[in-house]
């Protein structure tokens, strides 16, 4: 018979090595359990050392035990005995599959994270040592995410041992290595001291720069942001913005791809509006790539990349590269300036440049508008129209009211979800004149999402412009639809009084909607019919007790017996929300 402080890890070691994946990985998963059976000094000198011996070779079995050693620390007796769980994770670090490594090499940084300096010291920077020296170069690669744990903690002559290695990983045989030193290089320079920062990491980083792998170059360009935020500006300027620059010239594209797409950061780290000025021809180059997918990038960043200019150097500058990029033989990268021009009125302002845009934009909205909900946003901001009302009223109103109608779906629905915006920028009277009857021909659709969005487009304006003016304008002109011979425009028009009983509170909601509602219960078809119950489900927390009692649960009741089942149900439902709410109260 096994002896009962045994049976554990017994039964933990037995279901290891069962041939069935899933009742193994299902052990690993309740390795904390087991750990809390049979105490701390059990599990440091029983648990944790068979783990190590573990031969198992499924990459997710090793996945899940080096993801449950990372918050092992607790269930090992704390951070005092944290080195306990670095073997079995430096194991990890050099198995093949990349997944099991950089899962130990995040579970080794929360657990040295935690360690105090002493035993950082003894058992985590001999590891990582170990580690930067293996034979196999996966235990090198793994080596490369520990050393910003490593270096803060470790004495003087450690650290000068430290970034000594990490020079040496730099310039190692295998490309899969310097990648990872160069992709690490970031987080490890935050850690040293300026001084070093400056000589040895700035070093190591323009020697990464020049790789003969565009991998490693490549992941060498997120290190320039991160290094010109780190340096002094006068520093960054001098190193980090001819790397830059050079990077938007690499005869690789993906390099340049990536320049593209981080060019955004990097100006960030190089600093004030001249010195970014510098970056100016950089961008352009990219603009103008012979490669479709860094036209792409570069394009996505026009907007962003604006306003960190002047805007006559935007205007001489980037809009001509605007106007090439807007007749690109790349689809794509049509779809990608469409998507990122939006915002670019609010940069430019009332000008000629921004008028040239107009026209530009709607030259190629055909096109794009039916990929991408471009249209009123390029001229509209949270913080008022840049372009003001005259070319509103001269260019987008027009534009609005034919892509109104289009025939498809999508564009129209673009065109119902900027009409708030637009509501709040022009005010009542305009919006009265010129759009209010758009947006109740909108409810006629024949498509069900543009009338749910009509119906929520209402709410919307009825919030905007105040209860009044919706009881004037919205009502009325909603109460005469439902009598419509389509039953579909009547369900529709349910779905507006439920919408807007929340903005019009109790008083109108009992004079004007809810007669309309129970009118409505007399409907022959049975969808209309359970749609009202629904709406009058809903009117419940609107209305006061004695409304509820006199006028709805009457009509409740009398739908609870019709001869539809759906019908039936959805009172029951109702008359049951309804008893909920008298109780409350």
């Amino acid at each position: 018979m096994i002896d009962e402080p045994l049976y554990p890890i017994s039964i933990l070691i037995d279901e290891l090595k069962n041939e069935d994946i899933q009742l193994r990985l299902s052990t690993i998963r309740r390795l904390s359990t087991v750990a809390r059976a049979v105490g701390e000094e059990r599990t440091r000198k029983e648990l944790i050392p068979f783990l190590c011996e573990n031969n198992d070779d499924d990459d997710e079995v090793l996945l899940a035990i080096a993801e449950e050693l990372g918050v092992f620390i607790p269930y090992v007796g704390g951070v005092e005995y944290a080195h306990v769980l670095l073997p079995p994770l430096e194991t990890f670090c050099t198995v093949e599959e990349t997944c099991v490594r950089d899962k130990a090499v995040e579970s080794l940084c929360r657990i040295g994270a935690q360690m105090k300096e002493s035993d950082q010291a003894d058992w985590f920077i001999p590891m990582v040592k170990r580690l930067a020296g293996g034979e196999w170069f996966t235990a090198r690669v793994s080596s490369c995410g520990l050393f910003h744990i490593a270096y803060p903690s470790a004495p003087e002559l450690l650290k000068a041992e430290l970034r000594s290695t990490y020079g040496q990983l730099c310039q190692d045989d295998m490309p899969m290595v310097r990648r990872s030193a160069a992709s690490n290089l970031g987080k490890f320079a935050a850690t040293v001291e300026p001084s070093h920062l400056k000589t040895d990491i700035m070093s190591l980083f323009e020697d990464l720069t020049h790789d003969d792998q565009d991998s490693v170059r490549l992941l060498a360009v997120e290190g320039c942001a991160v290094l010109g935020k780190l340096l002094e500006p006068q520093d960054c300027v001098s190193h980090v913005l001819p790397l830059i620059i050079n990077f938007s010239q690499d005869k690789s594209w993906r390099v340049r791809y990536m320049v593209a797409s981080q060019l955004y950061e990097l100006c960030e780290a190089v600093g004030p509006e001249p010195t970014r000025a510098d970056l100016l021809p950089a961008y352009v180059r990219l603009l103008r790539d012979n490669e479709a997918e860094v036209r792409i990038a570069a394009a996505g960043k026009v907007t962003k990349f604006c306003r960190i200019l002047n805007p006559q150097l935007a205007l001489q500058h980037i809009l001509p590269c605007v106007k090439e990029l807007s007749s690109d033989s790349s689809q794509h990268v049509r779809s990608a300036l469409a998507s990122a021009i939006m915002g670019m009125a609010p940069v430019l302002g009332k000008n000629s440049g921004l008028l040239w845009l107009t026209d530009l934009h709607w030259s190629w909205l055909p096109e794009n508008m039916r990929k991408s909900k471009v249209l009123p946003a390029l001229f509209l901001s949270s913080h008022g129209i840049v372009i003001g009302i005259d070319l509103l009223y001269q260019s987008l109103l027009p534009a609005i009211f034919e892509l109104a109608e289009d025939r498809h779906w999508r564009v129209r629905l673009a065109i119902i979800e900027y009409i708030p915006l637009l509501a709040r920028q022009l005010g009542v009277d305009f919006f009265d004149d010129k759009l209010g009857a758009l947006c109740m021909q909108w409810l006629e659709d024949k498509v069900y999402s543009i009338r749910d969005a009509a119906a929520n487009n209402l709410k919307r304006l009825a919030e905007e412009f105040g209860p009044d003016w919706a009881t004037q304008n919205i009502i009325p002109q909603v109460l005469n639809m439902i009598n419509t011979p389509h039953y579909l425009l009547r369900m529709t028009i349910l779905h507006v009084i439920s919408l807007l009983a929340t903005v019009m509170g109790s008083d109108i909601t009992c004079q004007r909607l809810l007669p309309v509602v129970i009118n409505a219960s007399k409907d022959r078809v049975p969808n209309i019919k359970f749609n009202v119950a629904k709406v009058l489900q809903s009117l419940i927390p609107i209305v006061d007790r004695t409304v509820v009692e006199q006028m709805i649960r009457p009509c409740l009741v009398e739908l609870s017996e019709d001869p539809d089942v759906d019908v039936r149900n959805f009172a029951t439902q109702a008359l049951q929300a309804s008893d909920q709410a008298m109780m409350s109260n």
